[in-house]
């Protein structure tokens, strides 16, 4: 089901919704130009589907959201958001956050608390922003290719951001779902995908308040992302723990869908 909410300023959110009306909800928060459909594999897995409620959004400015000029630098914008899905979604959400996704959780938990909350799963995941900050540390992927990602001349633009789509897995993924996440980025509008990086922010003083169940999932050969990102939200989120895939890249749940998807029910019912 496709349906949508209104986050801050009025903005409209995008959703998919899948599985059980009235059961425990899982929220899923894509990372930087992506959208809702990353989640592809999880949106159609009945070991999911069949005991939970699966809520994933498209941020403002991604997917079939809402696409505003400004806003995308102010963390409160971004708690606003996600509290507007979570209201929809129900109490005692489990929150799945991939990649810039992360910043977005820790955006809520920084200006909302972590009242909504049953439980956080970051992967792949950065919680702040900035240079020398640990826990936004990329890798040579993404320093390799971010300026012409960024560009608005499509010949620029476009070989960047497909180098960096083919790149971000490190184990074969099939090539609809392949194709699909580079659709995503491209239908990004520069402007945004650039917007999104005029941020400065630290987080530990928020990870430290952290007082619900938090798993941290990085593929051991994540190019994208540092696994000193990973290191920092388990060092500072209290009784954080980690799950490293190993071999995997920047999207386990898209390239190891099924240890994936096990790994998150448990981590649910056991919340």
């Amino acid at each position: 089901m496709r349906t949508e909410v209104v986050g801050h300023g009025g903005v409209r959110l995008g959703l998919r919704v899948e599985g059980v009306e009235n059961s425990r909800p899982i929220v899923f928060v894509h990372g930087w130009a992506q959208s809702a459909g990353c989640w592809a594999a999880q949106l159609a897995d009945p070991a999911l589907t069949d005991r939970f409620r699966l809520v994933a959004v498209d941020l403002r400015g991604h997917g079939s959201s809402d696409v505003p000029a400004s806003g995308y630098d102010d963390p409160r914008v971004w708690a606003d958001d996600l509290a507007a899905v979570l209201d929809f979604a129900g109490p005692d959400a489990i929150v799945v956050a991939w990649s810039y996704g992360g910043l977005v959780l820790t955006d809520h938990i920084r200006v909302h608390g972590t009242a909504r909350l049953r439980g956080l799963v970051l992967v792949g995941a950065v919680t702040e922003i900035g240079r020398d900050r640990p826990g936004g540390r990329v890798g040579p992927l993404m320093r390799e290719h971010m300026r012409a990602m960024l560009s608005d001349d499509p010949d620029i633009a476009v070989p960047a951001l497909t180098a960096f789509t083919r790149g971000m897995n490190a184990r074969p993924v099939p090539g609809a779902q392949a194709q699909a996440l580079l659709g995503a980025s491209l239908s990004v509008p520069p402007s945004v995908r650039a917007a999104l990086f005029r941020r400065d922010v630290g987080s530990e003083g928020v990870l430290v308040t952290v007082d619900k169940p938090t798993l941290v999932v990085h593929g051991s050969h994540d190019r994208v992302i540092d696994a000193a990102a990973a290191k920092h939200a388990i060092g500072k989120i209290p009784g954080a723990t980690g799950r490293w895939f190993v071999g995997g890249g920047h999207a386990p749940f898209a390239e190891s869908a099924a240890e994936f998807d096990a790994v998150l029910r448990q981590f649910a019912e056991e919340c």
